[in-house]
């Protein structure tokens, strides 16, 4: 693939760092990368963005912003309230076909989840992905509710044609509970994709250099990597088993 598109099931999923390990993964195979993030919000100018953490973490990546804006706030939003132009997903997808001309694989970071509006029109890089006709990763939470937030992203990723490479969790606690380690079995059936990784929790912490290192155990070899979804599935449901009967949820809660 030249472009991946790379989303989440909300915020604070672990996107970004998802996004390193591929990239870096990728350069460790010897890949040309760009990263590609349309609009960063949130973070003033003297700033690392997430492209910048990216490269930061990956090595030789080059990075490249289309906008940015200073509130913490969806993209439309953002530009609306600083008064600057908005990203379209036409732009979007002509900045990512241009850096696929220079580059064997680019990738192109979203903003939250794959509807978070980009202008005032409704454009979201759903729609830049159909523009590209690119595949899209999804990366999603570990716990409680990530079933029913995945499930609605790629329902919508088919319903609009989009190609779903597949499911990264993006921040495996280092002690998970009864409801990570059974959503591991149950993210496939809800994505109707395969798991492709799981990132440690606290990833984006290493030094670059140690996470170049592991990135490639965290992620399938569909991304690059030699990450066993099926070992590593079975190990946390042998765990999951031991958990069961001292278990008790708390009243309307589900996975």
């Amino acid at each position: 693939m030249a472009v991946l598109v790379i989303t989440g099931t909300g915020t604070e999923v672990g996107k970004t760092v998802t996004t390193a390990a591929v990239a870096a993964v990728a350069i460790a195979a010897g890949r040309s990368v760009a990263v590609l993030k349309p609009a960063q919000t949130g973070v003033r100018p003297d700033e690392r963005g997430d492209a910048d953490e990216v490269a930061r973490l990956a090595g030789a990546v080059t990075a490249c912003e289309l906008a940015r804006y200073p509130e913490p706030l969806a993209p439309a939003t953002a530009a609306r309230r600083s008064g600057l132009p908005p990203v379209r997903p036409e732009e979007v997808a002509q900045a990512a076909a241009k850096l696929a001309a220079d580059h064997d694989l680019v990738l192109v970071e979203g903003a939250g989840g794959l509807l978070v509006r980009f202008d005032e029109t409704g454009g979201t890089l759903a729609d830049a992905a159909r523009l590209l006709d690119a595949p899209v990763l999804v990366v999603a939470s570990a716990g409680l509710g990530t079933l029913n937030t995945t499930e609605l992203t790629s329902r919508e990723l088919r319903r609009r044609g989009l190609g779903l490479t597949g499911v990264v969790i993006g921040s495996w606690p280092g002690e998970p509970d009864l409801a990570s380690r059974c959503n591991l079995a149950d993210l496939p059936v809800a994505a109707g994709a395969p798991l492709l990784g799981a990132v440690p929790a606290g990833a984006g912490m290493h030094e670059p250099a140690g996470f170049r290192a592991e990135a490639a155990s965290w992620l399938a070899p569909a991304l690059g990597g030699v990450w066993d979804g099926e070992t590593f599935t079975a190990r946390e449901a042998a765990e999951a088993h031991g958990l069961g009967p001292s278990f008790q949820p708390r009243p309307g809660t589900t996975s």
